[in-house]
């Protein structure tokens, strides 16, 4: 009867525990070109999270647009090449951005840029705000100790697509003049799920 008991509580402490994990925070970014589901990596890059969610809590990507799209024919001066769509705020609402926040290094996170990965664009390590792109394939070289950045810092993944893939590869292919989206791709909304 002891034995039952002290099984039956180790199976109750066991199914406890897996509620208490917290999900993952989902968004949805509606845009002109379809919407794009997106799983946050709270538990990896929580400083990331908290600050892209900080922009999203304040609606301040309502009316923003992916504005850059990088293919491998439009980056000539560039040794090492990649593919990503790059958001961010509206022009008029930069005066409204929050202040930069520290890199959370890949290194550190356990993350990687593969296909889908959502991540935060920088200039030098500890600059990033609101700014943030969609990798479209696997890229490696926007890891820690990848030769994109002279730095070798890399940028800060935090998520990934898990829905609206098609939506992506659409924006990617839109219309540009180098890399500049031409129109931007507007983003109506982006809200929690």
């Amino acid at each position: 009867m002891i034995r039952v008991v002290i099984g039956i509580s180790l199976v109750f402490a066991a199914v406890s525990a897996a509620e208490e994990k917290p999900k993952a925070t989902h968004v949805l970014i509606r845009t002109s070109e379809g919407d794009i589901e997106l799983e946050l990596a709270d538990g990896h890059a929580p400083k990331t999270v908290a600050n892209f969610l900080k922009y999203v809590d304040a609606k301040l990507y309502d009316g923003s647009r992916f504005h850059r799209t990088v293919t491998p024919g439009n980056q000539p001066g560039n040794k090492v090449k990649i593919e990503v769509i790059q958001a961010g705020l509206d022009p008029k609402k930069e005066k409204d951005a929050f202040a930069a926040i520290a890199l959370e290094r890949t290194r550190d996170t356990k993350l990687a840029h593969v296909d889908g990965t959502i991540s935060m664009a920088r200039d030098g390590p500890d600059t990033a705000t609101h700014e943030f792109f969609i990798c479209i394939g696997d890229q490696p070289e926007l890891d820690f100790g990848g030769k994109r950045n002279p730095d070798g810092q890399g940028f800060a993944a935090f998520g990934k697509v898990v829905k609206g893939v098609g939506g992506v590869k659409a924006i990617q292919k839109s219309g540009a003049n180098g890399q500049s989206l031409t129109p931007p791709i507007a983003i109506e909304s982006i809200r929690r799920k």
